[in-house]
């Protein structure tokens, strides 16, 4: 298993980043400026782009697994790995996510608490519902776990 940054071209993971965050113009509001790793297994497994927030607070925008490899350990590493590679540099890593059962154990499990919400902001910032576990996602969620 490799995790490797990618500088250029970071559409060509489009696919799999629309699994993690389903419409492309917000995508395109975080991932030039973010840093892309990619997890690669025998081929591409998984994705995940982080952004500095300021204030010591390293965000995952986006973190995404194969659909047939998931649940095998692929978005784990990647958080492991980011927590790890950015120790030094920040205390605190970050995720807003919808609150769906589908997301919100996976951050739990990977140590993240609950610090604060969004609301309405799937609701204000896409052209369509977002629907989840059979569930409409309104509120952004975000979990945090210190680094230091």
């Amino acid at each position: 298993m490799e995790i490797r940054t990618v500088t250029e071209d970071k559409k060509r993971f489009l696919p799999l980043l629309l699994l993690a965050d389903e419409q492309e113009d917000m995508i395109d509001r975080y991932l030039e400026s973010g840093t892309m790793y990619v997890l690669d297994d025998g081929g591409v497994k998984a994705v995940c782009v982080t952004t500095d927030e300021g204030s010591g607070v390293l965000e995952i925008k986006n973190i995404a697994t194969v659909p047939e490899h998931q649940g095998e350990g692929y978005g784990k590493a990647l958080v492991e790995f980011v927590a790890e590679k950015h120790r030094e540099s920040y205390s605190i890593l970050q995720v807003g996510t919808g609150d769906s059962p589908a997301t919100v154990p996976f951050y739990e499990k990977c140590g993240f608490v609950r610090s604060h919400r969004v609301k309405n902001f799937f609701t204000e910032n896409y052209d369509h519902p977002i629907i989840e576990c059979g569930v409409q996602l309104k509120d952004m969620v975000y979990l945090r776990r210190p680094l230091q």
